[in-house]
């Protein structure tokens, strides 16, 4: 529950501003709420007590929720550069007039502040799928098609229900999403998997690739028993 650094807060603003969107043409919002006296705690279904809490609003268009995923993981991610840990909070209740930002609606909430313990674990700490388990192989994958798989392995998602699978041919990644059942809701998929775009797009910046996230019809156009179709990474001008 300590306070952070004006300038901290600040520089989370600014980096928010050079965030750019996963569908461009839709405005978003963020607001950060100071909570080190423990007075604006929201009420959420999986509270976290925290000395900050960020809010992200946005048009309400199609894909917004990815679009907000993809955005507010990059801020995660920021967040630990600068010492700070976070946790989404799904199901956050939020007064009905504070719901609204203009036009822009609530999505979500993200809990942050300074660690008690470590800010970060290895890899294997992480309760995630092996590759093996979450990917097809058309094709023997480059080089750095694994590593970029690796770091979206690793993408956080609600109740950590990974509900992505990969479909790898060459230098191509076609992007699954398990289909709702009586286990698996759904609800917050799209939000997911606009965290584990984010993770993508962060590691090829790191690998100096210039990948594309597109929607391909040959693909859109066909039918999945288990899952469908959601976008596949390339190689910009391949």
């Amino acid at each position: 529950m300590e306070p952070a650094d004006k300038e901290v807060l600040s520089d989370i603003g600014q980096f928010y501003e050079g965030i750019p969107s996963l569908f461009p043409g839709i405005q978003t919002e963020i607001g950060i709420t100071t909570n080190v006296d423990g007075r604006n705690t929201p009420f959420a279904l999986f509270s976290v007590k925290a000395p900050y809490y960020l809010t992200i609003y946005s048009e309400k268009k199609d894909k917004y929720e990815m679009n907000a995923g993809y955005i507010c993981e990059q801020l995660s991610l920021y967040m630990m550069t600068l010492g700070l840990g976070s946790c989404f909070l799904g199901g956050t209740s939020v007064p009905k007039n504070a719901r609204l930002r203009g036009t822009k609606e609530f999505v979500i909430m993200m809990a942050f502040g300074k660690p008690k313990e470590p800010l970060t674990r290895r890899p294997g700490e992480a309760k995630r799928e092996e590759l093996k388990d979450l990917c097809v192989y058309k094709e023997q994958p480059a080089k750095w098609v694994n590593e970029v798989l690796e770091a979206a392995r690793l993408a956080p998602s609600a109740l950590n229900s990974q509900p992505w699978r990969f479909v790898i041919m060459g230098n191509r990644i076609h992007i699954f999403s398990k289909k709702p059942d009586i286990t698996h809701s759904g609800r917050w998929d799209e939000f997911d998997f606009g965290i584990l775009f984010a993770h993508i797009m962060v590691a090829a910046d790191e690998l100096w690739l210039d990948l594309d996230l597109i929607r391909l019809e040959n693909i859109s156009q066909k039918n999945f028993k288990s899952s469908q179709y959601v976008l596949s990474a390339l190689l910009k001008n391949e």
